[in-house]
């Protein structure tokens, strides 16, 4: 018996230990539904082979073969120099990329396919993914857990309700994590909404990106790199799919709205039903604001503690787009951008492309190389989600199953022997 329990003990340890040293694989459905019933976007991402994890720069490495050329594998800078090509700027960024609005040609990038936390950026691909399926003029009141949401808010109150694009016009401007929770909420959910994100970061290829929450908020969900991330080459796809919907970009532009709330005392005694106060942008490089950039079309910015600085921009002048993001900045991003983009104008047309920002749509996934089991992590609820759910990774893959019955067939036979 003795011998038994080692041989046990031998096995079972390097089990536990599989789906924490496994090559991840991102899905775009809940960590409940498998493959088979979670539609051709997530089938599909499950045969792009992962990134491996690089835990001290808190993001994963790039695929061999990435969307939108080879070349995109780096993990520096990579650029084609030329006559006329400047040098790459230097910024303090983990990532960045510099890409052509209009042809999607990447001029230059950092990194471009390495995995970080998003911050509120990923609003974008919230307002991408719930413009389509919510009405603009429907009324919608938020529940009291939407109302306290940590972070930046809006101010809004379960006592009244609000018009879905006075939400979106508070999420993209001024990055209200409470209008992002009430938009989940009138979108059917926390789960559905995360699964609508995800299934749409896949329609357009947006393969380095896992929504985890409809804001970006991360260390106050439990949300680390591995439970959600996305990718300077996302983002750029992201907001250039998003600009091309005239309400997203109306969303993105605006730099004054007027955001409704209940009357005051004195409002009340004239017979108003309903008061009110201006929201303004965050994005400072929109025109008069404290850093404006000519020629800006709109953009998303964001910041967390462990996220640091993000931002994803378009601005276009002279009849050419130039579009931009980075990642885990040093410092607030208008700086940065404006090198990106001034560098971004100058090179256009002179710079040979290290790549592409692929279309919407079925593109040829890299090859899949064998790495082992693969992990699973859930779209889970977040606190206040009626699904119950919790937070946490789920490990799968067919290695994993015949490791295991390998296991018990061995410790089984030991058993019988010993007895």
């Amino acid at each position: 018996m003795r011998r038994t329990r080692r041989a046990a003990t031998a096995f079972t340890v390097p089990l536990a230990a599989a789906p924490l040293i496994a090559t991840p694989v991102f899905a775009a459905a809940p960590a409940t539904a498998s493959l088979a019933t979670a539609g051709p976007a997530a089938a599909r991402s499950a045969s792009v082979r992962p990134a491996s994890v690089d835990l001290a720069a808190g993001a994963r490495t790039a695929p061999a073969d990435p969307v939108g050329g080879p070349q995109l594998a780096s993990r520096g800078v990579v650029l084609n120099p030329g006559a006329g090509v400047p040098a790459a700027p230097k910024i303090k960024a983990s990532s960045w990329i510099i890409a052509d609005g209009d042809t999607g040609e990447v001029l230059a990038a950092k990194d471009p396919h390495g995995q970080y936390l998003p911050a509120s950026t990923l609003k974008t691909l919230t307002t991408l993914a719930l413009i389509p399926k919510l009405d603009p003029d429907r009324m919608v009141r938020p529940s009291q857990h939407a109302c306290d949401v940590e972070g930046t808010k809006v101010g809004m109150t379960p006592k009244m309700q609000y018009r879905v694009s006075d939400l979106f016009h508070a999420l993209m401007m001024m990055s209200a994590n409470d209008a992002a929770v009430t938009l989940a909420e009138a979108n059917g959910g926390m789960r559905k909404t995360l699964a609508d994100m995800n299934a749409e970061a896949r329609r357009i290829n947006a393969r380095d990106t896992l929504a985890g929450s409809p804001n970006g908020l991360d260390k106050d969900l439990g949300l680390t790199v591995r439970t959600q991330h996305t990718s300077a080459y996302d983002l750029a796809l992201i907001l250039r799919e998003g600009m091309r919907n005239p309400a997203f970009r109306r969303y993105t532009e605006k730099i004054n709205h007027w955001f409704p709330a209940p009357p005051t005392k004195k409002e009340r005694k004239k017979g108003k039903k309903t008061g009110g106060y201006p929201i303004h942008t965050h994005n400072r490089m929109l025109p008069g604001q404290p850093h404006e950039y000519a020629g800006m079309l709109g953009g998303k910015n964001g910041y967390t503690e462990n996220a640091r600085q993000t931002f994803v921009a378009a601005a276009r002048r002279g009849g050419h787009t130039i579009v931009i993001s980075l990642m885990r900045a040093d410092m607030p991003p208008s700086r940065y951008a404006k090198q990106l983009l001034d560098w971004g104008f100058r090179a256009r047309g002179k710079a040979k492309p290290v790549g592409t920002l692929v279309p919407p749509g079925d593109v040829a996934p890299p090859k899949k190389k064998d790495d082992g089991v693969d992990a699973l992590p859930g779209v889970n609820a977040l606190p206040g989600d009626d699904s119950g759910a919790g937070w946490g990774l789920l490990a799968a893959g067919a290695g994993g199953a015949v490791l295991a019955a390998g296991v018990l067939a061995f410790v089984l036979r030991r058993r019988r022997h010993d007895l």
